[in-house]
């Protein structure tokens, strides 16, 4: 008897699992949006909308076997997925892999690619015009926008504001020293301790002279800005607690083997998970490979055995550019400063488009 696997969720989670399980399974991959989103490079394609494209691969060429159904998921129970148009998915597993969302433009906003790319291309034509940038957030994603923005245009003057007291708080301080001298070296002032007294009196990515009042009194001008901080797990969809109640911040308590808690048969992946580590793809990735082997051993008759867990070593790779950036490995001796190289090597010259080639076939 085939079993049917539903994966709620596309993203880079939900996408391994579907490709890896549909020659396991029925596969029934559900996702709103019409192609896979490498959210990775998402602010490249803000700096460079020609190369836009590459960050989309639609879900058509994900699978042969498996079924992409293009709706988004209400409701989530034992047995299967209610979906926004009406129609039920029953499953005999389920997969949760809605991930999170974030401030444009770390994350495209429509659901459709035509529409992503030309969001894109208006707000690269707003940052055209602006000499002065501001960015809330001197997270990674603050800090790789400011990357990307300065090596397209090395003359705009871009400053970087966050209340919190630290850059990378818990990471090498030879990476922070090394990540203040490529900032410094690129023009990219960062003020921390900084909050805003009010938000700027213009929209988002939107070019126009404005100024703001930190929280230390001093003043910023500047002619567009975006935000780069607050990210919210999509998990609305178990509001009706008919699977599970989420954690305070949206997420879904699993257990070593990635199971929801309470459940043998539903699993899940990626930034939905209460997984304590950062929310990154790489770990999305580990997520799924533990899933697909644990469903596989259900499928026949097994005891799944496959475990999940979290490193204790803080990992990223920040890429300041296509060649800049800065990073952190896990090694066996703890952890490992990455050089600049290294980061382009790995991530930034390409923001993994090449990977996703190979899983999903050339973009159009």
């Amino acid at each position: 008897m085939v079993r049917t696997v539903a994966v709620v969720g596309g993203g880079y989670g939900g996408a391994a699992v579907a490709k890896a399980l549909e020659s396991e399974a029925d596969v029934v991959l559900i996702d709103p949006r019409d192609a896979f989103v490498n959210a990775a490079a998402s602010l490249r394609a803000l700096a460079r909308p020609d190369w836009a494209a590459n960050m989309f691969f639609p879900f058509a060429t994900l699978l042969t076997k498996g079924r992409v159904v293009r709706d988004r998921a209400v409701s989530v129970d034992p047995g299967g997925v209610m979906l926004a148009s009406g129609e039920r998915v029953a499953a005999d597993y389920v997969v949760l892999a809605t991930g999170s969302g974030y401030a444009y433009p770390a994350k495209p906003q429509s659901d459709a690619v035509d529409d992503a790319l030309e969001d894109l291309r208006r707000t690269h034509g707003e940052l055209l015009r602006a000499d002065r940038v501001l960015i809330l957030g001197a997270g990674p994603v603050g800090l790789e926008l400011a990357g990307e923005i300065t090596e397209v245009w090395p003359d705009k003057r871009v400053t970087v504001v966050d209340p919190a007291g630290e850059l990378l708080p818990g990471f090498l301080p030879e990476v922070v020293a090394d990540l203040r001298r490529q900032l410094d070296e690129r023009g990219i002032e960062v003020r921390l301790g900084a909050g805003l007294i009010a938000a700027p009196g213009i929209e988002a990515g939107t070019a126009g002279a404005f100024s703001v009042t930190t929280t230390g009194g001093d003043r910023i001008s500047a002619d567009i800005w975006f935000r780069a901080y607050g990210v919210t797990t999509n998990s609305g969809y178990l509001a009706d607690g008919k699977l599970t109640a989420p954690t305070p911040e949206g997420q879904v308590p699993v257990t070593e083997f990635l199971t929801v808690k309470g459940y043998d048969h539903i699993y899940a992946v990626g930034d939905i998970t209460d997984v304590a580590e950062a929310k990154m793809a790489g770990h999305a990735k580990r997520h799924a490979d533990v899933v697909v082997a644990n469903i596989t051993a259900q499928l026949k008759g097994e005891r799944p055995t496959a475990t999940y867990q979290p490193s204790s070593i803080p990992t990223m790779l920040l890429p300041l550019g296509s060649t800049g950036g800065v990073g952190q490995l896990p090694s066996p001796d703890g952890p490992l400063a990455a050089s600049a190289a290294m980061v382009s090597e790995y991530k930034g010259a390409d923001l993994f488009t090449g990977r996703f080639v190979g899983q999903f076939g050339p973009t159009a």
